[in-house]
């Protein structure tokens, strides 16, 4: 049977209107223990989350626990796979080390090893601490990223943590306690000090972590300030909270102040958009997902849906297309489908660049032209997000067609080039450019831009 018509049954749920409020309660790695499901597994595999969640940031909440994971289907539900550390998540030489120092049990030990496996993961991909970070005479500003003229990243300190964290996380290293991998700002003002001093924005992503942890007050004041501003036209929202806690729309005590803040940002003229990640279809099938993103559209507010292609978990044409044909019904714009980024763990996740085309390709063909907004597959690089386009043969050589449509030079943006065909590729630097070229079009600006 197709994936995209299996039907996971579901809990029995309230009607809407009638949602009592739930307690959140969540299991770190130090809990892990603590899970009664994870009692059915093997003490081998118990173990090895163990060693794995050493590394990686590992945060679990009891609704995605008792509603979204079908615990008859692990290892293989999709939900399992994004929440729960896996062993082959880290190579098997860091995974070899970090065991042995936990056997060992001396800390100082374990502290060294971990840390030295972290840094070979890649803990801040794409520049973003060399060069996305915007700088005032001579000082860097913490908690802003300036990469793209018209968008400005700001990461709120009380947004840094998630309801629950993605094990395929690209900013996983947020949230291992080191304050040198960690991009935030305690300051509310000086977002928009840095935004009035460059008229060119016009565009705000408050990210994380999740923003939407935060309490609505503490949200209220990174989000009013902005509002005064007349060359502000959008605030986006990145958050994961649709899907790893719905109630924080729908039953939380401070969730009618949530939705009222978003009317607010639509009755001051911007436009509001919530940049909610999905990964599966499963995640809006339960009856609390689905009120929660009623309450956010009656806002106003337009909800946006980007996530990566993920091995292990979504890699087949038949569960983006239900994704993506079930977002439209919903009220939602397929917005991105990226790439697995090169960092954390991406050799389990990563899914070759001919295969993520294929299944992008395949997947379009299923739905119709409403869901066939999702850009992608795209790749969140250094010089910009690099879309795969296709791939063809152009006087008698296989190459990728490509294109920037995000640059860190606006006059990149929508320009096609070409790599050569490379059948293991799964990220931009495993790409030469084609046709016999020496560089990519942007690479000489690039390397100017960095000096």
């Amino acid at each position: 049977m197709s994936k995209a018509n299996t039907v996971i049954p579901l809990r029995e749920h309230p009607q809407p209107g009638h949602w009592e409020a739930r307690r959140f309660k969540v299991f770190t790695a130090r809990q892990l223990d603590k899970i009664e499901p994870l009692q059915r597994l093997d003490e081998e595999t118990r173990f090895a989350m163990q060693v794995v969640a050493s590394v990686l940031p590992f945060r679990v909440n009891e609704y995605v626990i008792d509603e979204l994971i079908d615990w008859d289907r692990v290892p293989d539900d999709p939900i399992y796979q994004l929440t729960f550390p896996q062993k082959d998540m880290l190579a098997p030489e860091h995974f070899e080390r970090v065991a042995a120092a936990l056997r060992g049990g001396d800390k100082a030990e374990i502290d060294a090893t971990v840390a030295a496996v972290r840094e070979a993961l890649n803990p801040h991909p794409a520049g973003q601490m060399e060069h996305n970070i915007p700088e005032v005479d001579g000082e860097k500003i913490d908690g802003i990223q300036h990469k793209y003229n018209e968008t400005v990243l700001f990461f709120p300190s009380q947004g840094q943590v998630c309801h629950s964290y993605c094990t395929f996380c690209f900013r996983w290293a947020q949230f291992i306690g080191d304050n040198d991998l960690k991009i935030a700002t305690k300051e509310a003002g000086q977002l928009k000090k840095y935004v009035r001093a460059h008229p060119e924005i016009t565009d705000i992503l408050i990210t994380g972590g999740d923003p939407l942890v935060m309490k609505t007050k503490n949200l209220r004041a990174h989000i009013e300030p902005l509002l005064e501003l007349e060359q502000v036209r959008t605030i986006r929202i990145g958050s994961k909270a649709l899907t790893f806690w719905p109630q924080r729309f729908v039953s939380d005590a401070d969730a009618e102040d949530l939705l009222d803040l978003f009317r607010e940002v639509g009755a001051a003229g911007k436009h509001l958009a919530l940049m909610a990640h999905y990964n599966h279809w499963r995640e809006m099938e339960p009856a609390i997902a689905r009120e929660a993103i009623r309450r956010v559209r009656e806002t106003g507010a337009q909800i946006r849906a980007q996530g990566p292609l993920l091995a292990h978990i979504n890699d087949n044409a038949d569960d983006w297309a239900r994704l993506w044909q079930t977002q439209v019904e919903l009220g939602i714009v397929p917005y991105y489908m990226f790439v697995e980024r090169d960092t954390g763990a991406r050799h389990y996740f990563e899914v070759p660049l001919a295969r993520a085309w294929e299944i992008y390709r395949d997947a379009m063909q299923r739905v119709s032209g409403l869901a066939r907004t999702a850009r992608g597959p795209s790749m969140s690089s250094h010089p910009g997000k690099v879309e795969i386009q296709g791939i063809t043969e152009i006087h008698g050589e296989k190459v990728f067609v490509l294109r920037l449509i995000q640059g860190r030079n606006a006059d990149w943006v929508q320009r096609p080039f070409f790599a050569k065909y490379n059948p293991d590729a799964t990220w931009l630097n495993h790409l030469e450019p084609a046709f016999g070229e020496d560089r990519f079009f942007f690479e000489d600006e690039l390397a100017a831009l960095e000096e």
